[in-house]
């Protein structure tokens, strides 16, 4: 077998770490820095995430979820690992949010895009307490005042106004990120 897709995701998780290293140190998330992501170099990790990101997909995805189960359960800058055994989000500390939040700026270095894109266009998938989804996208800039002042998320805002109140105050979001937020809010999926 050729060590070609090892290698590869080698080199991948190397950048990863530096884009990371960059956001953190600018942070002042020193230790962070540092500790991002060292379980990707693990035995449960490492092979796992080669076989399927490098190989193929398909063949290696049983392996590469039980792979990843591993890493969000040992990577507190995950929100998954803040689930608790029946999928309910507990509250994230600030220390992880700000990591998580630097984990995706650190892969928008690499995929162009930004950490409020990736929360925008994943917020259905991103389970969190509601305490936590407020005080995270106050962390975005995505809903600094507001929330402060009135304890919404964007979606309670979404819920509570017509697709004109919503953008007056929202516009920012869609001009900004390319993201139309009431719309992907108000949608089901």
């Amino acid at each position: 077998m050729s060590i070609k897709p090892y290698w590869d995701y080698f080199k991948y998780v190397l950048e990863h770490k530096k884009n990371v290293f960059k956001t953190c140190w600018s942070k002042g998330l020193y230790k962070h820095a540092i500790t991002h992501d060292l379980s990707k170099f693990s035995s449960q990790e490492f092979v796992s995430y080669a076989k399927y990101f490098y190989i193929n997909k398909e063949e290696f995805k049983q392996e590469f979820d039980k792979a990843w189960e591993h890493h969000y359960k040992n990577n507190p800058h995950h929100w998954d690992y803040w689930l608790d055994e029946n999928g309910v989000p507990k509250t994230i500390p600030d220390r992880y949010l700000r990591q998580m939040i630097a984990d995706w700026e650190g892969m928008s270095l690499k995929f162009g895009d930004t950490a409020q894109e990736y929360y925008l266009n994943n917020y259905k998938k991103i389970k969190l307490d509601r305490d936590t989804r407020i005080k995270l996208e106050m962390m975005l800039g995505l809903n600094d005042s507001l929330a402060h002042n009135y304890g919404h998320t964007l979606e309670e805002f979404a819920n509570m106004w017509d697709e004109s109140e919503y953008n007056m105050v929202f516009r920012f979001i869609k001009n900004g990120y390319g993201v139309d937020s009431y719309e992907l809010l108000k949608s089901n999926s």
